[in-house]
Order: C-alpha cells, then structure tokens, then sequence
C-alpha cells in the first residue's frame, strides 16, 4: 500500500467520523493534535500507542494507514534506526499532522466547543459596554478625537457587546432545556432551580438599571455626531488595505466606504440591542428580560408539575384555565359544544346515551339544534344497557381521601403570602414624589417588589424620555419615575445588596388601598 501523502482532490480528512472504528480514530487524531500542542513534529506507532493508552497492535496500524489514506496524517519512511538491509526493507514510518488534518481537527473542535456551550448571563458585560461607551461619548465632544483611541474603543466595545449578545443566545437556548426537564435527579433539579431563579434575578436588575443607562448613553452619543468617531475608525482600518489596480486612491476609498458600513451596521445592532423603536419594535434587551422572567415563571411551573408528580394532587384551577384556553382556541361553535360535552356532559338526556354511530350519522346530515326527534337519525341503544339497564360496572366505589389539612395548609400559606405582598406594598407606597436616596430601608421582599416596579418603570421608558408613568401587570401599583438633571448616582443598601444608578424623582401609588 502507497502510504505517499494524497493530492488536494483525494482528501477526505472528514471520513474518519463516519467509519466503523471512529472512536479509535478520534483517539489518534487527539494525540497528533495535541502532541503538535507540545511543538512535536512526528510520531512512531510506538508513540501513539502510549499516547492512546493501547498496545501497538495490526487495529492501530491499519488505523494509521486508513488515516494517511484520507489525508489527515502524513507518513514517512523511518530510516534513523535503520541497522541492517532487513530493517531498510521492513515497513517503518514516521507519521505528522497533515494541514488538511489539522484544520479538520480545529473544526471539529470549534464544532464541539459551540454544541457543548452553555453560555452566560453577563452583568459584568453590561458594565463594560456602559464605561466604553461613556469613553466615547467623551471623545466625540472632543474637536480632534484621537483615531487609535477611538478605533480601540469601538473594537473593544465591538467585541463585548458580540460576547453578550451570544452568550445570552446560548444561556436561554440551554434554560430552556433545563425547563424541559421530566426525570432524573428530582431534589437536585430543584436545588439547582433556586440558584438559577437567583442568578436570572440578579441579570434581570442589572440589565434594568444598565440598559437604562446604556440606552440614555447611545441617544447621547448619536446627538454628538457618532458617525464622525464611525468615520476615524474606518479610516485607520482602510489605511491597511491593499491597493488593486493602477489607481490606489479608489481602492483606498472602496476600503473605507467598506469598513464605515460595517461599523454602521455594528452600530444599529448595539443600537437595537438596547433602545426600543416604539411599542412594535421593542429593543432586545428588553425582550431578554422578558424572556428571563418568562423563563424564571416556567421554571417555577416546572417544579410545580414535579411536586404535583409526586403528591398525586390535581390542581382543580389549572385545569379549569386550560379548559378556558381550549374554549378560547375552538375553531367555530360546533367545536365548543363538543367541548363543553365531553368536559361537563350537562347535554340533553337523550345525548348522554348518544353512540359513536348516531354521532356520526347528525354529522353527516349536518342537523340543525330544533330539529325534531322524530326527525333526526335513531339513536342506538347498547346491548348491555337493554341487558343490565346500566353502561358502567357495578363494584366498590373508591374511598375518599382526607384533604381537610392539605387545604388548611394551602390556605394558611396563601393568605400568609397575601399578607407579606400586601406589606410589601405598604412598604413602598408614597405620599407624593420622593427621591430615591430617601427611600427608607426596605426588607428584602418590599426591595425585590421595588426591583420589579423599577425595571417595568424603566422599561416602558422610551429613548430621551426622562419621566414614565406605568401600572404594573397585576394592575395593583403605579410607579412614576423622572430623572433629575445633574442628581449624580445615589446608594440605595439593602440585605440583598446596593442598588446604584442616577437619582430619580419617584411616585409609588397603592391602587388596591382603600381611598
């Protein structure tokens, strides 16, 4: 067999994932790729053998020749240990990565790295965008900005945001198949849920306070002239192109037109990311966020359905907003009283002995509802019922559970929360607009209520607003919030943590007390 090094048109370095023995051949393939890793050219059968944990016996050899056969692996005549004219004649090679090998290896890799990524909600990402972009918009006051400077701030800025933005594709790509979760480890499931819910928490007040800040920040920069920083940038990228032609000043100006629509187009995504364009057109931050607390509520779901699993208890209110949901998506009338019957069966008494081939027959002459007996298709009666005057069985009904502690315990802790809610809200209600540095001291379930009034204040807030009015969603409180011109950033500490951002002047109205 010719163990030569294959042309351009032969190479298969890909075929190895397909073969019978692909297990061993990712092994080899591993060991080549990272012996390269230590700056190691080439590998005896020996050498491989020990770096695959396996003897040198004829599986791993023909592997090797299978591999230099596809292109991933190159083979050379050994004759450093050459002795004798019978070793000169005996098969011994030394065996290299080939390119074509080696670039295999790296897309398989960056393939596995990408299906394996879990991603990450990065509050320390929006902190960053927030800083650079304060960078900029210093710059962009500036008469002369500096062109390095401000080309390595649109880089860095550049890269954290593409970060934040994949990373939080993957984070939610990923919770949703924790979400999907049916059987497994049941307790450490619901551990793992609390941290989880604490984690999209903490995510979700950063990107209300950061989002509002980063939001404010690009209206800012744009009104100062951003694309005069667009233009430095993509004059000091286009000063690297390579000119084509007679006429260098042309492919300089087709470099630059090149290179400032690129950054333009970088600029309308981080743009997009965080400032809403209208109510259709909501930014992506804020579509995050709604996701992340969609998410927090299924996850919740979730380990509701696994308790419910264990415990056996129907829920008798979740079945009835299903039922609600199913009348609600009928497709026509006819579908509803179907519906209705087989959830109540509270029809005439003539259908509640109705068979399948009386059904089928009013289907098929399409009867009108006063049409009379006499005039509608015969109904069927069962043989069983002529038989033994009844359809069901005779037996020994089922006993019936106790469940007088289970719904003291539930009512107990619902009105317990009602309370605690209802507190909360006491907590936070104002007599009138206050700034935030004197908001008193809040526990921390009036704070985590507060964290919530705040983010839909702040995410209903349109770009260059600096007062919002907003209800929240159970329609129980109005927060009203507005900046207050050069107030600077105010503390606001609690058990949970500090709250920072800029003062604002709020207004926290209790719309369930009583007037």
């Amino acid at each position: 067999m010719d163990l030569s090094q294959s042309t351009h048109r032969d190479l298969q370095p890909f075929a190895h994932l397909s073969a019978p023995n692909a297990p061993l051949y990712r092994q080899v393939l591993r060991a080549f790729a990272q012996a390269k890793e230590r700056f190691t050219v080439h590998l005896r059968p020996e050498d491989v053998a020990a770096e695959v944990g396996r003897d040198s016996d004829d599986q791993l050899t023909q592997a090797l020749e299978k591999l230099t056969e596809w292109g991933n692996l190159r083979a050379d005549a050994d004759t450093g240990r050459v002795t004798s004219v019978e070793d000169f004649h005996r098969k011994r090679f030394l065996f290299q990565l080939t390119a074509a090998g080696q670039a295999a290896e790296q897309a398989i890799a960056f393939y596995e790295e990408a299906i394996g990524r879990r991603g990450a909600l990065q509050s320390v990402a929006l902190g960053d965008i927030a800083e650079q972009l304060h960078s900029l918009a210093a710059l962009a006051k500036q008469a002369d900005p500096d062109p390095a400077k401000t080309h390595l701030l649109l880089l860095s800025l550049a890269e954290r945001f593409a970060s934040l933005a994949d990373n939080a594709q993957a984070f939610m790509s990923s919770l949703r198949r924790a979400i999907d979760f049916s059987d497994g480890d049941v307790e450490g499931f619901i551990a793992y849920k609390e941290r989880l819910i604490d984690y999209i928490n903490r995510f979700i007040a950063d990107l209300a306070n950061s989002g509002a800040r980063i939001a404010t920040l690009l209206t800012e920069l744009e009104a100062s002239d951003h694309e005069k920083l667009l233009r430095l940038a993509a004059r000091r990228e286009a000063a690297d192109a390579i000119p084509e032609g007679a006429d260098a000043a042309d492919a300089y100006a087709r470099a630059e037109a090149e290179a400032l629509g690129s950054w333009q187009n970088r600029w309308r995504g981080l743009k997009d990311w965080f400032v809403s364009r209208g109510t259709s057109h909501p930014s992506q931050a804020r579509l995050l966020r709604q996701a992340a607390v969609t998410a927090i509520k299924q996850l919740i779901d979730a380990v509701g359905l696994i308790n419910e699993r264990r415990s056996g208890r129907s829920d008798r209110s979740a079945d009835f907003r299903t039922l609600a949901r199913w009348f609600a998506e009928a497709p026509d009338e006819a579908a509803t009283h179907r519906l209705w019957r087989a959830a109540f069966g509270l029809s005439s008494a003539r259908h509640l002995s109705v068979t399948a081939e009386t059904v089928s027959a009013w289907q098929e002459e399409d009867l009108a509802p006063n049409t009379p007996w006499h005039a509608a298709p015969p109904v069927r009666i069962s043989p069983q019922l002529r038989r033994t005057g009844s359809y069901e069985r005779r037996g020994k009904p089922n006993r019936v559970q106790d469940r007088s502690q289970a719904r003291a315990f539930l009512r107990e802790q619902v009105e317990r929360e009602a309370a605690e809610t209802a507190g909360a809200r006491a907590a936070l209600r104002t007599d009138g607009p206050i700034l935030l540095s004197e908001l008193d001291v809040l526990d921390p379930r009036a704070f985590r209520l507060f964290l919530a009034l705040l983010g839909d204040a702040l995410a209903a807030r349109l770009p260059g607003d600096t007062e919002v009015k907003t209800v929240t969603g159970d329609g129980s409180m109005e927060v009203r919030l507005s900046l207050v011109p050069d107030g600077g950033h105010i503390e606001i500490r609690t058990d949970d943590g500090v709250l920072t951002g800029p003062e604002h002047l709020v207004e926290i109205i209790d719309l369930m007390a009583a007037p």
